[in-house]
């Protein structure tokens, strides 16, 4: 595909469309919207504000858009869901992870609706599929990161369910859900894990406010359990198989974070070019600089290799083959070269890309957090280099 800071998508009419309608609604409405609110990616946003984003979303198509038609979605396939993806980061907007619900929405739920009994589908996840609730996916502990097997937190059987005992940190949408998937330690069994479906609202469930990252984002909190009751037919998924169903969702995670990096490494560069063209030094527009034309050159690169690798791995889970290791080679490359995208941006744009507040200086501090988040890079480097001995041994 040529490169394009604004892809073109006109082989593929339906897709196209469906990109025209996004940027539509985010440059007219939503992105006004903020600035007549004054939001911006630091501001700690309410739920009926929130509420407001998913339901027009929703009207619109785009909520839970990947979902299948008897779902309400449109059954989108995974290429297509992450040109969506980079498109939303791309545009300049705040709320933009509420448009296609990443979070809290459709999309945080991931394969736990594969893993959803009739009546789970009912009670929790179609409201969210909806945008009247939302959800969070609580694993990491505070000393259970990626080494998820030392985590604490216990599921004890007592009577027709279970009391949960433990505190999961960095729960993205915890602050704005109304409950979670948490996944659990079975008391006394070293190695058996599930999945529970726990209300926020339930006796001994707390959500407390979880650190800031460097992002400024109010999106993260801590779940603490004291003793909660969840029924047993709140458990998500077999019994004992807790961490297939979380892994199988980090897994897909990995490979559906990188379009949303790519679209915010893509406005860093628009930004950057708009700001190379405008300012004017020793006599000249900045563009006509050779340094900053190197950089420009090194940026765009870094973002058409991110994206060919990444699309073209999603086309091979479209055809229903496996991208376990392909999916960590992705995370492993957009997360590094987003950052470089980033870091080359402020570099442009001197003092005014370190000032706080500046579009690019919250942009680089965001991405330099998903070098970390889903998985580090030494982790997906290590997953890769299992991949390769296990293809090996073949």
């Amino acid at each position: 595909m040529t490169f394009t800071l604004e892809p073109d998508y006109r082989h593929l009419p339906e897709l196209q469309e469906w990109i025209v309608k996004l940027r539509t609604y985010l440059d007219q409405e939503l992105i006004p919207f903020e600035r007549e609110q004054a939001i911006t990616a630091e501001t700690r946003v309410d739920r009926a504000t929130l509420r407001q984003v998913w339901r027009r979303s929703r009207e619109l198509g785009f909520y839970g858009i990947n979902l299948p038609p008897e779902l309400g979605g449109q059954g989108l396939a995974h290429h297509d869901l992450c040109v969506l993806k980079e498109e939303a980061a791309a545009r300049g907007s705040s709320l933009f992870p509420n448009v296609l619900g990443d979070m809290g929405g459709p999309l945080r739920v991931g394969v736990a609706l594969d893993a959803a009994t009739p009546e789970q589908l009912e009670r929790y996840f179609l409201p969210v599929v909806r945008g009247e609730r939302a959800c969070c996916f609580s694993l990491t502990e505070p000393e259970a990161g990626s080494d998820i097997r030392r985590m604490t937190t216990t599921a004890r059987r007592d009577g027709d369910g279970y009391r949960l005992t433990g505190r999961k940190v960095f729960s993205s949408a915890a602050p704005f859900a109304d409950f979670a998937i948490v996944v659990a330690r079975h008391h006394h069994e070293n190695e058996t894990y599930s999945a529970f479906l726990v209300d926020f609202d339930a006796a001994g469930c707390t959500v407390l406010d979880g650190e800031t990252p460097m992002s400024g984002q109010h999106i993260e909190g801590d779940v603490l359990l004291e003793d909660c009751f969840v029924p047993a037919t709140n458990v998500l998924g077999p019994l004992g198989k807790g961490l297939q169903v979380g892994v199988g969702r980090i897994n897909m995670n990995r490979l559906l974070h990188c379009p949303t990096m790519i679209g915010l490494a893509r406005r860093a560069l628009q930004l950057s070019l708009d700001y190379a063209r405008g300012r004017t030094v020793f006599g000249g527009p900045m563009l006509e600089l050779q340094a900053i034309q190197h950089h420009l050159a090194q940026m765009s690169t870094d973002l058409h290799a991110a994206r060919a690798l990444v699309l073209g791995t999603a086309a091979q889970a479209d055809r229903g083959e496996p991208v376990v290791v392909e999916a960590n080679m992705c995370k492993l490359f957009t997360a590094e070269a987003a950052f470089r995208v980033a870091d080359l941006a402020v570099q442009i744009h001197g003092k005014t890309g370190v000032t706080r507040g500046h579009e690019v200086e919250q942009i680089f501090r965001t991405l330099r957090m998903f070098r970390i988040v889903t998985g580090t890079t030494e982790i997906h480097k290590n997953a890769i280099a299992k991949g390769l001995a296990a293809g090996a041994a073949r």
